[in-house]
């Protein structure tokens, strides 16, 4: 009998053309933040061709899972990356697949007297 695990369907995301963030000393942005890591470039830089799960990109950017999970969290919550499906590995586990939020990202430099 054929097993229903893994069960990893494609996968069609379209990210959002482009998202704006905008740097004001009055209310700080996280964004910057984030994208100072390398690890966390290396993962948008993986995400660009396809998503993918965290175990997938921890092999390709050669790191381990718990760290690439750890930048994961933090490009989530800067909305830089989101998650678009849910996969079954052989064992039955869930797997998270990750995929980029926007296609360009375009900083702009407030002041809030202007």
């Amino acid at each position: 009998m054929a097993s229903a695990l893994p069960h990893q369907p494609p996968v069609t995301h379209a990210p959002s053309e482009q998202t704006s963030i905008v740097v004001d000393r009055d209310e700080p942005t996280d964004v910057l933040q984030v994208l100072s890591s390398e690890s966390a470039q290396e993962i948008l830089g993986t995400l660009k061709s396809e998503p993918r799960t965290a175990s997938e990109i921890a092999k390709s950017v050669n790191q381990s899972v718990q760290n690439v999970s750890y930048h994961l969290d933090r490009l989530c919550e800067a909305e830089l990356i989101t998650p678009i499906e849910t996969w079954y590995s052989e064992k039955g586990r869930e797997m998270t697949v990750y995929a980029l939020a926007t296609e360009q990202l375009v900083v702009q430099f407030h002041d809030s007297d202007d």
